[in-house]
């Protein structure tokens, strides 16, 4: 009986220790300008392109995402994408991307980003 007792014992401590646990895994957060693993994987591989498809440049580009994702909110980084994207495109309907200025800055807050994580990075 004695046995058994402490069986249950150690039992109901381990399934305790496993809910503590469990709640505090679940209590983790990720942080705020977290951008989606996509994302990343689409940087590191533009900038491999540009820079080299070595291990030394996987490094270096992971480092400067991870710096971009530090520096800059996931959704300025989306916008500022984006706008550039749109730039790229040409025609008479960019003019607007070009010269609107809550525009401007996003994209110049992304080049300072860049900036940044180019010079910690590479």
């Amino acid at each position: 009986m004695i046995k058994f007792h402490k069986l249950l014992v150690g039992a109901g401590m381990c399934a305790l220790v496993s809910i503590g646990l469990a709640s505090h895994v679940g209590a983790v957060s990720l942080p705020e300008n977290d951008y989606p693993t996509s994302t990343r994987a689409d940087y590191v591989f533009a900038c491999m392109q540009v820079n080299g498809q070595t291990r030394e440049n996987l490094m270096k580009c992971s480092c400067s995402i991870d710096t971009i994702a530090e520096l800059l909110p996931y959704k300025d980084y989306e916008e500022a994408e984006t706008v550039m994207s749109v730039r790229q495109k040409g025609g008479e309907n960019v003019s607007m991307f070009l010269s609107y200025k809550p525009l401007v800055e996003k994209v110049n807050n992304m080049k300072r980003a860049q900036v940044e994580a180019e010079l910690r990075c590479f």
